[in-house]
């Protein structure tokens, strides 16, 4: 959707009121706010109101509204998740409607202070838009009364160029005008900065890259603070990073791309510019070293000095690379202790958990993501060797589809249980019995710290002898689940949490209703 034209700009119709949890709503002035909010026009309120109507406005849900206050902000930065506060309330909230008002409006404003230089001393003092850390919306759903399918990435750079556009345009008049005359035409107004969460893909690659490419000095500036871009190719990767303003950069995500160690070799030199990248992911890149050449022994060393060049870094992800025997020498150049490892499905061997137990990052480690490996026999106990060294820092532990079973949970469970601040634990797709599973939930009830545990479905709740499909038949197979066995063994949990008093812990065994704790909220 490209931003309206002009001072005409049709900002979107409201959407209904929403409804906030107890305890949020029961400011005075926030709930005056709401009342105000509900009534537009706004009558020009004073500079000390226009935070709480915002967040009135932006949680109800009225992007007429937000549209005025944005026009005439007081202030000189507009931090979105400073004002709105609690990231649950945004979860189920349709933000897209609001996101697209606060775009139309800013160009809108921009546009009036190119054409109309006489009104750059106007309330609008706006010069930092922090857009990041705010969905468009978790649903997927377009929204009634958009034009066309909206996506904050796209609808931002869409802006970004038009203002540029708009911007030359305009000082082309402008030098014809004043072309023979003594007097100089007036100097561009400063314009915005807007920060944002970046995703981009192949069908958006040239907009967004040419909208940081050609609108680093326009009326609306696009500063990335975490990247996201998925299948692109490695010249396109290359030509997106070299856009990036480097002083913003905190995440890379680059996703499936088979990049393989050829390829980061290309790609890695270029974050080295990111002096505050934190966080790399470099999921499905195809890194497979698992028969050692010549050539692979070459790409580790290159990959290791390159991730060395990296001093900020604390979170790596490394996911289904097949890495067997090599994490020593991938992590041994890094400048600083990890706080966040993820390597999922990466075929490690006993040695990687042995170096990772005995390194420098292990007592530092608050995430750690080891999903996908067989823990049933010789990675057993390196694993148990491992949560002992991370048990005073691990907040965030998976261990998803690990061939765990009732013995071997029962081996890893002292270690557990010396893993203090755990906030989180996935066990989801192993085959634990609800005896195995109870006793978990009776020895970890003692963690202060534990919020949320993925459980599996419990290995007796299966049917014994459930059919299996044969594709291309259309018979219509019985569930292998028993769900009476599946809804008494979740109602045993619930009645120990409740009879425990830990109301606030959830046990749930559906790994997708939850969302993730991100490595920045830990």
């Amino acid at each position: 959707m490209a931003p309206a034209r002009g001072r005409g700009a049709r900002i979107p119709p409201c959407v209904p009121k929403r409804r906030f949890p107890p305890g949020y709503s029961d400011s005075l002035l926030f709930l005056c706010a709401r009342r105000l909010v509900a009534r537009p026009p706004l009558p020009p309120p004073p500079a000390h109101l226009y935070p709480v109507l915002f967040q009135a406005a932006f949680l109800d849900g009225r992007p007429r509204v937000l549209g005025d206050l944005v026009s005439s902000w007081p202030f000189p930065a507009l931090h979105l998740r400073r004002l709105l506060g609690r990231q649950e309330l945004l979860r189920d909230q349709p933000c897209k409607l609001c996101l697209q008002a606060l775009v139309l409006a800013l160009v809108a404003t921009l546009r009036r202070q190119l054409e109309e230089p006489g009104r750059r001393s106007s309330s609008c003092r706006l010069r930092v838009l922090d857009m990041t850390g705010v969905p468009d919306d978790p649903s997927g759903r377009i929204p009634d009364g958009m034009d066309a399918p909206w996506s904050g990435t796209v609808a931002l750079a869409k802006a970004c160029l038009e203002l540029s556009k708009h911007q030359r345009e305009f000082q082309r008049r402008g030098s014809k005008r004043h072309k023979g005359r003594s007097g100089a035409a007036a100097p561009p107004p400063p314009g915005v900065d807007v920060h944002a969460d970046l995703f981009v893909n192949g069908t958006s690659f040239g907009l967004v890259r040419d909208a940081l490419q050609s609108g680093a000095a326009g009326p609306l500036r696009l500063k990335c603070r975490e990247l996201q871009a998925e299948k692109l190719s490695l010249a396109g990767i290359v030509s997106l990073l070299e856009s990036l303003d480097p002083s913003c950069v905190r995440r890379v995500d680059l996703r499936f791309r088979n990049l393989g160690l050829t390829g980061l070799s290309v790609i890695l030199p270029h974050l080295s510019r990111f002096p505050q990248l934190r966080s790399l992911k470099l999921q499905y890149s195809n890194v497979d070293v698992r028969r050692p050449t010549p050539e692979s022994a070459v790409g580790i060393r290159c990959l290791a000095g390159q991730l060395g060049m990296l001093p900020g870094l604390r979170e790596l992800n490394l996911g289904s690379s097949r890495l067997s025997g090599n994490l020593r020498q991938i992590l041994g150049e890094l400048r600083a202790p990890l706080e966040s490892l993820e390597l999922a499905f990466c075929s490690l061997l006993p040695a990687d958990l042995a170096f990772l137990s005995r390194s420098r990052h292990a007592p530092a480690l608050k995430r750690l993501d080891l999903s996908g490996h067989d823990f049933s026999r010789a990675l057993l106990e390196p694993l148990r060797l491992l949560l002992e060294e991370t048990s005073a820092s691990l907040l965030h532990l998976e261990l998803t589809e690990c061939r765990l079973a009732d013995a071997q949970l029962a081996a890893l469970l002292p270690a557990l249980r010396r893993c203090r601040r755990l906030r989180f634990l996935g066990l989801h797709g192993n085959a634990l019995s609800t005896a195995a599973l109870r006793e978990l939930l009776l020895r970890t009830l003692e963690l202060p710290d534990l919020r949320l545990v993925v459980y599996p479905f419990p290995a007796d709740c299966y049917k014994p002898e459930a059919p299996r499909r044969v594709p291309g038949s259309r018979r219509v197979y019985e569930e292998p689940m028993d769900g009476h066995r599946l809804a008494a063994a979740a109602a045993e949990i619930s009645r120990t949490l409740a009879d425990s008093g830990r109301a606030d812990l959830v046990w749930t065994y559906n790994p997708y209703g939850h969302a993730a704790l991100d490595y920045f909220s830990l």
